[in-house]
């Protein structure tokens, strides 16, 4: 359902995908044809029939149609997670193209989304530009998502050559990379700026006494299983709450439930209505530069700048 075309009045070629997929969405978020129809500026015939054709094309029965309205199917709730992402897909690998176009020797594509900042980077580049004059930054913004994470991390060096963030040998050998540490950052506690704990500039581990965390699942860091056997063992006043994936939704949902979770300092501008606290214990995780297990010649020497400026600092 992805096709390549090629313009032949101005010799372009474009990565597209099948376009009733957008209609599907469409239909899908509005709950109707008519609402859909009426979101698209055409008439609801013309939305059935674009349905009809991608159900046909398909073999599968993407809504349940009754009197009451539209809802979709399991085939259809499957379909439309990764419709949203074919579609995001094709448009990134189009600004990645034409990064391409304009790839120099000399940049360094760095991938930065609200999970993977590169704020400390463009603190650094003074002090790196010194050493290495001739190099470039280029930033690639992403969405952090679960497919994301995963085909950016084992593809480092083809559309992006490097990303920031935390992580341990576990997620390297998940996600195929290599990693070179910049810094331990302190495991803090992320808080609503109206959660009770909010107004503390340090928290203590009985702070957290009667408190949700939310910790990432077992397996994905050593670090953070350490911190949890801890909790589970010696503070079991605190009730650990499980999640997936790090991205602005569990932000939100630790804004919203009023639950404490477990960050970083260099997530502070993630979510506007969070605070990150430090806790008194001595649990840290590994921060630094994500990249492929064979850099390029100028990655490589972009990490040499970058370990030689941190180590005088």
């Amino acid at each position: 359902m992805v096709y390549l075309i090629e313009d032949t009045c101005e010799r372009k070629v474009m990565i597209v995908y099948n376009p009733q997929l957008d209609t599907f969405i469409r239909v899908a978020d509005a709950g109707s044809f008519s609402k859909a129809a009426e979101n698209m500026y055409i008439t609801p015939s013309a939305v059935i029939k674009q349905i009809n054709l991608l159900e046909n094309e398909l073999g599968l029965q993407l809504f349940e149609r009754t009197h009451r309205g539209l809802s979709l199917t399991e085939a259809g709730k499957s379909l439309y997670q990764d419709a949203k992402y074919i579609i995001q897909y094709c448009d990134e690998s189009i600004i990645r193209a034409k990064n391409a176009m304009q790839k120099k020797e000399s940049i360094i594509r760095i991938g930065t989304s609200l999970m993977t900042p590169p704020q400390f980077l463009v603190e650094l580049w003074p002090k790196i530009h010194e050493h290495y004059p001739d190099l470039k930054f280029q930033f690639v913004p992403f969405e952090n998502t679960p497919e994301n994470a995963r085909e950016i991390l084992k593809n480092l060096g083809q559309n992006f050559d490097i990303v920031a963030g935390i992580f341990d040998q576990n997620l390297l050998n998940l996600r195929e990379c290599e990693g070179t540490e910049i810094s331990r950052e302190p495991i803090c506690c992320a808080v609503s700026v109206n959660h009770r704990l909010a107004g503390k500039c340090k928290l203590t581990v009985q702070d957290l006494y009667g408190e949700n965390l939310m910790l990432i699942y077992r397996g994905w860091s050593s670090y953070i299983d350490k911190l949890r056997d801890d909790l589970m063992e010696h503070h079991s006043q605190i009730h650990i709450v499980d999640f997936d994936f790090y991205d602005v939704n569990v932000f939100n949902q630790c804004e919203y439930t009023n639950d404490l979770l477990m960050a970083i300092d260099k997530w502070e501008n993630v979510h506007p209505l969070l605070k990150i606290i430090p806790v008194e214990w001595d649990y840290t995780m590994t921060f630094g530069i994500l990249h492929s297990p064979n850099p390029s010649e100028r990655v490589q020497r972009f990490l040499k700048a970058l370990q030689l400026v941190v180590s005088t600092k």
